[in-house]
């Protein structure tokens, strides 16, 4: 509900107006004294008096009406001395008066304004220490409820800080719906809360009148006849909280921007309320999923292996001769059967990384023995595609899990073994340099297109090097950062692809 303003009064006195008033008086008072003094014996000297409604009229004024004052009274004090001069004769006597007098103006004028402007430095000390205080208090007042908070721990916070910023004697807050005080609540002070109850229009429906004191944009108004002040907090998508303090030694603009602090504090703890309540959704999505790989994977390895012995026993002639045909089907299915436990085991793997499942204890692992075997189990393969591999390798141990390490070393091996050209060799490097273990695989494929390198090693990024499922390269790439090593791709001056894996050594 919007305040409207109320008109100023027009006979209401200004600094301005109560100036003008005082300077008026102030120059009647000269000039009548100047007038008594020109109507007077030189010997009376009653300029001298001139100074009572300069001094009276200084501390009132602004600095240049001051001086102009002074001007005046100095004026005065001459005019008033060449008359008596003119009609009654000068004596040294009446010249030594006249002059004190208009000393006395001088003076009066001078101390005034140093008077003045003392007055203006203590006020304007006075009103950047009350500034200060201020500052701190609010300062205060934020650091009470700043944090990651809930919603029900601001607003009890809030409720306590509030109460020692503004001295009142109860703070109470709570939630409004439907005119009655629900959670989240919190409440100071003596007496009950008003948890729970029905509140009274007052408390609920702004006056269209701003209370007196209060600055026009006000947050707080006061109900009660002044006992009692309240303001709202709004929250985006939950009603609002009620403020109610009561007798606060505050005045209603301090209340206010307290008010208008709290407000963008309670906004951010909104927020985080939602993002807390997102998190555990992505968290119970995440678990689902995690929960449907893993029964995938493992029921899906199950039947695989099944048929592969049966295939396999097939083959071998437990079911007697099979006609050429069949035996390429059932070596195709085999093939098959493969890839299908690579991709569970593949699958298993992502499940265990994104939701980062603690690892085994690490090992040492002969890293030169373990590239040997990946080696030795791919000639197969890489025979009938008409290509060799060429292993030139130092011995190195790194401490890590070796079924990992296995699995991140035959994805870079496999990958250049299917990509690599008929009739060229596969080079098989790992060496010792700076206390890391360097394996590269270098090969004469095609290699990666420019724009995919930056996505090279993400999740199910198929298609050229390192297709297939996608996850061969994502996986190397997780199982090097869980072993707190690196593994990257560069195309070489000879147009060759190489990957290169690094490991810290076990003797780094």
């Amino acid at each position: 509900m919007t305040t409207t303003p109320s008109a100023p009064d027009p006979a209401a006195p200004t600094p301005e107006r109560s100036e003008r008033r005082l300077l008026g008086a102030s120059v009647a008072l000269i000039a009548a004294t100047t007038l008594t003094d020109v109507l007077t014996p030189a010997s009376l000297v009653i300029g001298t008096l001139v100074s009572a409604p300069l001094a009276l009229a200084a501390l009132g004024a602004s600095r240049r009406a001051t001086l102009n004052l002074t001007a005046l009274a100095i004026a005065g004090n001459v005019l008033a001395g060449v008359v008596n001069a003119a009609r009654d004769g000068a004596t040294p006597t009446d010249l030594g008066n006249r002059a004190v007098s208009i000393l006395a103006a001088i003076l009066v004028g001078f101390l005034s304004l140093r008077a003045r402007e003392a007055a203006t430095r203590a006020a304007r000390l006075h009103e950047e220490e009350r500034r200060l205080q201020r500052e701190r208090a609010l300062r205060t007042l934020i650091e009470a409820v700043s944090g990651p908070l809930t919603q029900a721990q601001f607003v009890t916070r809030a409720a306590h800080a509030l109460q020692d910023f503004t001295g009142a004697a109860a703070v109470e807050i709570g939630s409004v719906d439907r005119a009655v005080l629900r959670e989240p609540h919190a409440h100071t002070g003596p007496g009950e809360g008003r948890l729970g109850r029905r509140l009274p229009l007052d408390l609920l429906a702004r006056p269209a009148t701003r209370e007196a004191g209060a600055p026009r944009d006000s947050q707080v108004w006061a109900v009660g006849g002044g006992d009692t002040f309240v303001a709202r907090l709004t929250r985006p998508s939950d009603p609002e909280l009620l403020i109610l303090l009561t007798r606060p030694a505050a005045p209603p603009d301090q209340l206010s921007e307290a008010v208008q602090t709290l407000q963008p504090l309670l906004d951010r703890t909104a927020l985080l309320d939602d993002l807390h309540a997102r998190q555990a959704q992505l968290q119970e999505r995440g678990e689902l999923l995690q929960d449907l790989i893993y029964s995938f994977s493992h029921d899906l390895r199950t039947p695989l292996m099944a048929n592969a012995v049966n295939m396999r026993s097939a083959l071998k002639g437990a079911y007697g001769p099979l006609p050429d045909d069949y035996a390429a089907t059932l070596r195709n299915g085999l093939d098959a059967n493969a890839a299908l436990l690579t991709l569970a085991d593949q699958l298993l793997l992502v499940a265990k990384y994104e939701s980062g499942e603690e690892d085994s204890e690490l090992q040492s692992v002969p890293l030169r023995d373990l590239v040997l075997n990946v080696t030795e189990q791919l000639r197969p393969a890489a025979a009938a595609r008409g290509v060799t591999i060429e292993p030139t390798l130092d011995g190195a141990r790194v401490p890590g899990r070796k079924h990992d390490l296995r699995r991140a070393v035959q994805n870079l091996l496999d990958n250049a073994v299917r990509y690599a050209p008929p009739g060229s060799a596969v080079h098989v490097t790992l060496a010792r340099q700076d206390g890391e273990a360097i394996l590269s695989v270098l090969d004469s494929g095609p290699g990666v297109s420019a724009p995919r390198v930056p996505t090279l090693f993400q999740r199910f990024r198929s298609g050229g090097a390192g297709g297939g499922t996608g996850l061969g390269l994502y996986l190397t790439r997780r199982i090097a950062e869980r072993h707190g090593g690196t593994v990257t791709y560069a195309r070489t001056a000879r147009a060759q692809s190489v990957f290169t894996l690094t490991l810290p050594l076990e003797d780094a």
